[in-house]
């Protein structure tokens, strides 16, 4: 295998790719990329068997030559000395050419590395997806999906279900959800389906997967095609495939734990809340508690307060845009609001409690397309 490329352009491909590397495999070559050379251009492959990263670099882009390919072939480098390497090489364009027994040297500028590298045969083959139900979504719009929902997902492996985001797709409505049992994001979307049939319920995308597909994505408004199988699914853009397996068993059935009726509703400013709350919980971070209390007042206001008996109390007021409904008294965790706070792109938000030992919901004032869910604390 020997060809030329624009160092760029490789360096992105590497860096895309080695998300999917990890050190900790039990399968040696996986610690590697792999290295793809054909007529059409250069192939680079990342994966932990979980995720599986493809990404392409064609010979041509827009009349600018990227690649220019002497010799067909392929190798897998080991990814840690690799995309370091690739990255420090000083020159424009890099050099790779590979010899017997895998020795493989790469050449830019004035430095030249050599690598052993490793068997391209023994490299495990990427997963034959069929291409039956797709649809497909603007990569932004997925890139704020992952970004509202990714985040309430649990990091405690003893339920294993709750370490992944749930989606379903009805009538081209996408609804996707995260739970770690005490905090639950979801998140609607319309997305375009190639057959108007198109239903799946019980697909579960581990959160890790889709953290990782939300760092490669640029903030294009380019369309991203998603193929879902029985234990697979496949996010496809230009040059760029990313594989992910899905977790196993039943997610909880979770629209049967919002509440469709309140006892008090009140509309707040996003950002005076989330200040306010950061605020109360400046004095709890030692004990990691992070309680605060609220107080819905006749006045239209809301009271926040956090005690933390060693160190002290702080009380702030927030006066409300909108109140309905009884006096309530409600405790919860300030955190988890505060990481639902900064996902919600609207000014104004909603709260609805349904009493002070009952799940509580926020929402965006203006829009119906998400909705946070909070359970209370018991704090006597």
């Amino acid at each position: 295998m020997k060809f030329t490329i624009q160092r760029d352009k490789f360096v992105q491909s590497v860096q895309h790719v080695s998300k999917a590397i990890s050190s900790r495999t039990t399968i040696p070559i996986l610690t590697g990329v792999k290295i793809e050379a054909s007529d059409e251009g250069v192939t680079l492959t990342g994966s932990d068997s979980d995720i599986s990263i493809e990404s392409f670099i064609p010979k041509e882009e827009e009349d600018n030559q990227l690649v220019d390919i002497e010799q067909e072939g392929s190798i897998v480098l080991q990814a840690r000395f690799f995309a370091d390497i690739v990255k420090k090489l000083p020159g424009d364009t890099i050099e790779v050419v590979v010899s017997d027994q895998f020795v493989t040297r790469l050449t830019s500028g004035s430095s030249v590395f050599n690598l052993n590298g490793l068997d391209p045969e023994e490299y495990p083959r990427l997963p034959e997806i069929e291409e039956e139900n797709v649809f497909k979504m603007p990569k932004d719009l997925l890139k704020s999906i992952i970004r509202q929902t990714a985040f309430a997902v649990s990091t405690v492996e003893t339920r294993p279900i709750l370490t992944g985001i749930h989606w379903s797709v009805e009538e081209g409505n996408l609804t996707c959800t995260a739970t770690d049992s005490h905090r639950l994001a979801m998140r609607h979307a319309q997305v375009e389906t190639n057959s108007g049939e198109l239903t799946f319920s019980n697909v579960v995308i581990p959160g890790k997967s889709l953290t990782e597909l939300n760092k490669i994505l640029d903030d294009t408004d380019d369309w991203i095609d998603i193929i879902v199988t029985d234990n697979q699914i496949l996010f496809k853009s230009t040059n760029l495939l990313f594989f992910s397996r899905l977790l196993d068993g039943n997610y909880p059935a979770t629209k049967n734990m919002i509440p469709s009726s309140s006892k008090t509703s009140v509309t707040l400013n996003a950002k005076q809340l989330l200040a306010a709350i950061e605020r109360a919980l400046l004095l709890s971070r030692e004990g990691k508690n992070n309680v605060v209390n609220v107080k819905t007042m006749e006045n239209q206001v809301l009271e926040i307060t956090s005690v933390t008996p060693e160190v002290g109390k702080v009380t702030e007021s927030v006066e409300t845009l909108g109140y309905s409904g009884e006096e309530l008294r409600i405790s919860f965790n300030g955190k988890n609001l505060i990481d639902a706070l900064k996902v919600i792109e609207s000014t104004d938000i909603t709260i609805d409690f349904t009493g002070a030992m009952s799940p509580f919901v926020m929402k965006p004032a203006d829009q119906d397309h998400m909705l946070h869910l909070f359970s209370p604390v018991r704090t006597y």
